[in-house]
């Protein structure tokens, strides 16, 4: 298993729609919200995903598909 830690970055578009959701729903990985700011306007999330490798990477895949831009994080951004 392997956790991968990852901002998602959301455009207005989206901010209502149910990414996270489907994402745990739709694929085999556990998502773990460390930290967020939504507005109306705009949003991000940082979030740790805990799963296969490679079905964290098809999930990824799919997230960027939805338009949500996806970047890496390599702190812990809630104990650092």
């Amino acid at each position: 298993m392997a956790i991968v830690r990852t901002k998602f970055t959301f455009v207005e578009q989206l901010i209502k729609e149910p990414i996270i959701w489907k994402l745990a729903k739709d694929f085999e990985v556990i998502t773990n919200i460390r930290r967020a700011d939504v507005t109306d306007e705009r949003g991000w999330v940082i979030l740790e995903l805990d799963g296969d490798q490679g079905e964290i990477e098809r999930s990824l895949d799919w997230v960027r598909e939805q338009g949500v831009r996806v970047d890496p994080v390599y702190e812990d951004v809630v104990e650092g």
